[in-house]
């Protein structure tokens, strides 16, 4: 999506993997394009409302301000093909995560502090719940899990209910807070995620995860790591376009043929 391909519509998009098939808030980027082209119209790209609209909601969430550079271009494809959409999945190992971030440019420290998102929103219970109920086919939960927050997980998470949805802060004064609860949690056993509770576990990132719990600086850095992130992938210069509307591409000029 680092060059606004996943607002393109379409019955192959982008948006149609599996793997976003829980993204919301597509009508508040197109609501700010409407706005945006009112007023300067063919000079912000999709690409930067995306990055523009994250820095505002890490604010929002209490997370901090960070500047964020601008001057991205629409790219004109959109594909569900997996070549196109690769996600780590919550159950991807430590090592598989830093190889996956490292492949788009960024370090180990930079996956640890992207994690730290986790400090606010939910995941669907589909993601969890073979980690609670059956682990690696045990019959069991999986064992680094504190078991208070095994029982708080099973009671919102039946084994049939999927589509339930928990905190991934399992802190109950700040799932809302964009803070560093996220990494004090991981210490406690609490990763919701299989992926957050490893990585409390993984000899190279520990340290980094008990560094964070104990800092009073994860805003800042979160920030920092975002606009990294937000230079992944990105066009610039004369690539793609600058769309009319985030949701297609831009339609060819015709030329008048009469002159």
């Amino acid at each position: 999506g680092c060059d606004g391909s996943i607002l393109l519509d379409g019955p192959d998009s982008e948006k149609t993997a599996s793997p976003n098939q829980s993204v919301r808030g597509y009508e508040i980027i197109d609501q700010a394009k409407d706005a945006v082209e009112k007023i300067c119209p063919g000079v912000v790209s999709c690409a930067d409302l995306i990055a523009i609209a994250a820095r505002d909601a890490v604010f929002l969430s209490g997370g901090g301000i960070y500047r964020v550079q601008t001057g991205r271009r629409d790219g004109l494809v959109s594909s569900a093909d997996i070549a196109n959409v690769t996600l780590p999945g919550p159950s991807i190992t430590v090592p598989q995560a830093i190889a996956a971030f490292a492949d788009k440019g960024l370090t180990a420290v930079d996956m640890v502090l992207l994690l730290g998102a986790h400090s606010v929103g939910v995941a669907h219970c589909s993601f969890l719940s073979e980690r609670i109920h059956n682990f690696k086919g045990s019959g069991k939960p999986d064992p680094s899990m504190d078991q208070f927050t095994v029982n708080t997980l099973r009671s919102r998470c039946p084994i049939n209910a999927i589509e339930n949805t928990v905190n991934l802060d399992q802190n109950p004064f700040s799932p809302l807070v964009l803070d560093n609860s996220y990494y004090q949690n991981i210490l406690l056993r609490r990763g919701v995620l299989q992926i957050d509770q490893e990585l409390g576990m993984n000899r190279f990132t520990r340290p980094i995860i008990a560094n964070l719990a104990n800092s009073v600086d994860f805003p800042a850095r979160f920030g920092a790591a975002m606009v990294r992130l937000g230079a992944v992938g990105v066009l610039t210069g004369t690539q793609g376009e600058i769309r009319s509307s985030c949701r297609v591409v831009n339609k060819a000029v015709k030329k008048d043929k009469s002159g």
